[in-house]
C-alpha cells in the first residue's frame, strides 16, 4: 500500500484504562505498532485498577496522560484546561460544542457526555498546546466512551480520527450512536467478521470498515504434549471475566452432569467479577456440589495462564448473548489454548466459530445448553482419535490466521493507507 502518512507526528490512542490485565491485545498492538515506526501517545480515561501488569507493558515507549475520571474530584482541572482552551481556540470549541449538542439527545446519561467533552478539551489544552504533543491522528479503542472522547478531541485538534470496535461497546449502545461515529470517523477497525458484518449495516457512503483479528504472540506458546495423553482426572480450564456473557453457569451445570455420570475431572476457573456476580457464582458452585473438584485462583498474570494451559486437557467457554445484548468477539485465550495444544469446547456465539470450527479445530454447541456442552466436553476428553485430529488442526489454524505480528503489520498498513503518521 502507498504510504501517505505525515512524518514526525504522533498517533494519539484513547483507552478506557491503561494498563489493564484483561487487555493484553491492546498492549501488544501498541508495542508492535511502535516497532513499525509509529510514535504513540496514550490517553487513559482512568488509572490502572490492578496492582500488577503483563511483561509486555515494559517494552512500550509511549508516554501516558491520565485524564481526570471523576466529574466531582476532577472538575477543577477539567474546567481550568477547558476555559483556557475556549479563550485560546474559541472557534473550534464552539464547533465541538455544536457537535456535542447534536449527540446529546442520544445520551442515556447526560452528565457523562459533558465529561467526555471536557476530557477531550483536557487532551487538547494540556497535552497538545501546553506539552507540545504534535497529534496527526487520534484512535479510540472501544466504540463507546473512548471513541466519544476521541471524536471530540479530534474536532478540537482539527485532525482525523478512527476507532476499533470490539464487543460490548458495539452491541450495548444505541445503533444511532454507532452510525454517527462511523460517519464521522475516517475509518473503523473491528476484530471479527461477525462484527464487520454488523457494523457495515451502519456505514454510510462506503465508509471503510476493516476486520483485523487481535492475534496472539505465538512465540509464547508451544504444544503441551497432551495430544493423546489425556488421563483421569481430566484437567479442564476456563479463563474468563465473571460476567453474564461468558456463560459460566452453563459450564458449571454441564460439569455437574459429568460429575454425576462418573467422569473424573478437576476444573480450574480463572477470573473475577463484580462482588454480586462472584457471590452468585460461588453459591451455584456449592449448590451443584462442585467445590471439591474446583479451583478458583482469581485474577492471575498472563505467565500463570500459560502455565495452566501447559497442564490442561481441555479449555471450555459457554459464551452467550447477554440480556443487554453484550457478547464476545473471539476471546484471545481461546486462540492461546489452541496454540498450546489444548482442545477447545465452546458455544457457537458471535465470532467464536471463525476460529473454532466444529469437528475440525474444536467442538461447538448452542449457547445456554448445559446438556449439549456436557456431551461435547466428555467427547473431547475421552475420544483420543478426535483429539489427535483436532489439536494439530487447531494449532495450524491459529498459526495461519491469528499471528499478531502479521496482523499488526496488516493493521499498520491500514493506518498508513489512511494517512496515519508514521516514521517508517
Amino acid at each position: 500500500m502507498t504510504d501517505s502518512s505525515p512524518k514526525g507526528k504522533t498517533l494519539g490512542m484513547v483507552l478506557k484504562g491503561y494498563p489493564r490485565i484483561s487487555e493484553t491485545f491492546i498492549s501488544n498492538e501498541i508495542r508492535l505498532l511502535e516497532e513499525m515506526g509509529f510514535t504513540i501517545h496514550i490517553y487513559s480515561m482512568r488509572a490502572p485498577r490492578e496492582n500488577f501488569t503483563h511483561d509486555s507493558i515494559k517494552s512500550i515507549k509511549a508516554k501516558v496522560t491520565y485524564l481526570p475520571s471523576s466529574m466531582i474530584l476532577g472538575l477543577p482541572a477539567l474546567l481550568w484546561y477547558n476555559l483556557r482552551l475556549f479563550f485560546r481556540r474559541p472557534g473550534r470549541y464552539w464547533r465541538c460544542l455544536k457537535l456535542m449538542k447534536t449527540r446529546f439527545r442520544l445520551a442515556p446519561k447526560k452528565h457523562t457526555w459533558l465529561k467526555h467533552m471536557l476530557q477531550a478539551g483536557y487532551i487538547m489544552q494540556k497535552s497538545v498546546l501546553d506539552q507540545g504533543v504534535d497529534l496527526g491522528h487520534i484512535h479510540g479503542h472501544f466504540a463507546h466512551t473512548p471513541t466519544t472522547v476521541t471524536m471530540y478531541a479530534a474536532a478540537l485538534a482539527d485532525v482525523p480520527f478512527s476507532f476499533t470496535a470490539h464487543a460490548k461497546d458495539i452491541y450495548t449502545q444505541d445503533p444511532r450512536r454507532i452510525e454517527d461515529k462511523i460517519d464521522l470517523a475516517k475509518f473503523v477497525v473491528t476484530c471479527t467478521r461477525y462484527n464487520e458484518g454488523y457494523l457495515s449495516r451502519f456505514s454510510k457512503n462506503g465508509k471503510p470498515i476493516h476486520c483485523v483479528y487481535h492475534g496472539i504472540n505465538l512465540d509464547l506458546f508451544s504444544p503441551n504434549g497432551r495430544t493423546t495423553g489425556a488421563t483421569k482426572p481430566y484437567q479442564i480450564l476456563t479463563v474468563a471475566r465473571f460476567v453474564e456473557k461468558k456463560g459460566l453457569d452453563t459450564i458449571l451445570h454441564a460439569l455437574a452432569r459429568l460429575r454425576d455420570a462418573g467422569l473424573e475431572f478437576h476444573y480450574t476457573l480463572v477470573g473475577e467479577g463484580k462482588s454480586g456476580f462472584n457471590r452468585t457464582l460461588r453459591a451455584l458452585i456449592t449448590e451443584l456440589g462442585l467445590d471439591d473438584v474446583m479451583t478458583l485462583p482469581g485474577t492471575i498474570t498472563h505467565d500463570e495462564v500459560i502455565r495452566l494451559l501447559g497442564n490442561a486437557d481441555c479449555f471450555t467457554l459457554g459464551c452467550r448473548e447477554a440480556s443487554d445484548g453484550d457478547r464476545d468477539g473471539i476471546p484471545n485465550v481461546v486462540a492461546e489454548a489452541m496454540a498450546t495444544g489444548v482442545p477447545v469446547v465452546a458455544t457457537d456465539v458471535s465470532g467464536v466459530p471463525e476460529l473454532v470450527e466444529h469437528e475440525s479445530t474444536g467442538l461447538l454447541c448452542p449457547a445456554n445448553d448445559p446438556k449439549a456442552l456436557a456431551v461435547i466436553l466428555q467427547r473431547m476428553l475421552t475420544d483420543q482419535t478426535l483429539r489427535a485430529q483436532v489439536i494439530p488442526a487447531a494449532r495450524d489454524k491459529v498459526h495461519a490466521v491469528f499471528d499478531n505480528k502479521k496482523l499488526i503489520h496488516d493493521l499498520g498498513d491500514i493506518y498508513l493507507a489512511h494517512g496515519v503518521p508514521c516514521e517508517r
